[in-house]
């Protein structure tokens, strides 16, 4: 397996922009092939309260995964950075440092989440007929927390080194071994809810396997065994990057586990119908969250580099592919959006035709504003590239505040249909926000 490190530092900002970004984005289609095929095989093969038992359990599940990725996430800005500025020893402290922050963190991450999922989903508020199979759920997915942790932090090490390549080729070998596997033990073997959680499990040890000997390869990283015992000031140093991303994570997470509170209150269909939607939701920030990844890379390379007339370059075209992107895909789900819920809910099913209703509505609001939501990965991953990861974490204060009081307070005048507004209003918030922060921030290299 030959390197695919890629020196961002060189070359035409939107070929490296789009030549990084394409691979994540076919990286982040097959994950979300397998997302799909989770939900449309439960939901179809098992019925609609085991498609709202996974809808239930969803952003719980998120908040503690998504502070794993958080942690990774930032750790490989320190390492972007290095990388940049061609230290390849500091390069490996950095990584190794990484190693260690991670496993400890993960098995902290592992206890607690095992000891807080009960009372969470009880605090949520979620329906007693499909809280067995919530619980069940979570139960299993959390258990392979380490393994999720080793895949984020090798995917993020080579992220940071410019390689989009072999992080899309673990996805592609997960996704088919996940679809295999989801219809073997959900289909055949008839294990439910959790034989979908296995399958997941699963497909996640094998894209850490085939990431960590990508990364066994690299030339230019040399983790010495002294590296794995880090400095404390490489500790302070990585923690102060990864920790305001995790909690940011975090943060977004509590804002929609307050919106899930109120999503319980409607009852089993439209719990049902919202958990479609928004397992469309990753094919909609499929490209947003690729050209978040590669506007890291990019910034922190080259701010490495001190190229900053490159960074600003970077960011006008990064701006452009964005929003033209945006546009096509919410096209794309306005006209076709209710073929692909369709997949999730069989027609035949008791109250499907319900269901199907209100998630085609909610997928046509957040279609209308998706650009919003590419502006904001766009400038939260441009910050984080430049070293600030707390403007991003307080974004993240700014998205649970709107989403939390569009959830409360909408309702209360429009019913049910409040509720749909709530990521909208989340997403403004924060986009607002970080776009701001970003040119007040250039501002410090006017002169360069």
């Amino acid at each position: 397996m030959a390197e695919r490190v890629r020196n961002m530092t060189e070359g035409s900002p939107v070929r490296l922009l789009v030549g990084f970004a394409l691979p994540l984005m076919a990286g982040n289609v097959f994950q979300q092939l397998y997302t799909v095929v989770d939900t449309a095989v439960v939901g179809r093969g098992v019925g609609v309260g085991a498609l709202a038992a996974i809808g239930a359990a969803d952003w719980f599940n998120w908040m503690v995964l998504s502070v794993v990725q958080g942690f990774t996430q930032g750790f490989s800005i320190l390492m972007a950075q290095y990388f940049g500025a061609k230290d390849e020893r500091e390069l490996s402290r950095s990584a190794g440092a990484s190693v260690t922050i991670t496993a400890v963190s993960a098995v902290v991450i592992l206890a607690a989440s095992q000891l807080l999922a009960a009372p969470v989903m009880r605090l949520l508020n979620t329906p007693e007929d499909i809280m067995g199979q919530a619980m069940l759920y979570l139960r299993i997915v959390f258990g392979g927390i380490p393994v999720i942790a080793a895949y984020n932090l090798l995917a993020a090490i080579l992220r940071a080194l410019g390689d989009s390549k072999t992080p899309l080729y673990a996805m592609i070998v997960a996704s088919l071994v996940n679809v295999a596997l989801d219809l073997l033990f959900v289909m055949g073997f008839h294990w439910g809810v959790a034989g979908a959680a296995i399958a997941t499990v699963l497909a996640q040890v094998l894209s850490g396997l085939y990431c960590y000997r990508a990364v066994r390869k690299l030339t230019v990283l040399k983790i010495r065994r002294e590296d794995l015992r880090p400095a404390r000031e490489m500790v302070l140093h990585l923690l102060g990057l990864g920790s305001p991303v995790a909690m940011q994570n975090g943060i977004i997470s509590v804002g929609g586990m307050v919106v899930q509170r109120v999503i319980n209150r409607y009852g089993m269909l439209f719990i049902a119908g919202f958990t479609a939607t928004n397992k469309l939701y990753g094919i909609l920030e499929i490209a947003a969250t690729s050209y978040g990844y590669a506007v890291t890379s990019y910034v922190g390379q080259n701010l490495g580099a001190k190229q900053i007339k490159r960074i600003r370059s970077g960011m006008r075209w990064a701006t452009v592919i964005a929003l033209a992107t945006s546009a096509v895909i919410a096209v794309s789900m306005i006209f076709f959006g209710d073929r692909f819920l369709g997949l999730f809910i069989g027609a035949d099913q008791a109250g499907a035709g319900e269901s199907l209703g209100i998630a085609y509505h909610y997928l046509f609001i957040m279609s209308l504003c998706l650009p919003i939501l590419y502006m904001l990965h766009i400038y939260r991953s441009a910050l984080m590239g430049l070293g600030d990861t707390v403007v991003p974490m307080i974004s993240g204060f700014a998205e649970l505040v709107m989403r939390v009081g569009t959830a409360l307070v909408l309702p209360m005048f429009m019913g049910q249909e409040g509720i749909f507004y709530a990521e909208v209003a989340a997403w403004t918030g924060a986009a607002v926000l970080l776009v701001s922060a970003y040119y007040v921030r250039m501002r410090r290299y006017r002169t360069a």
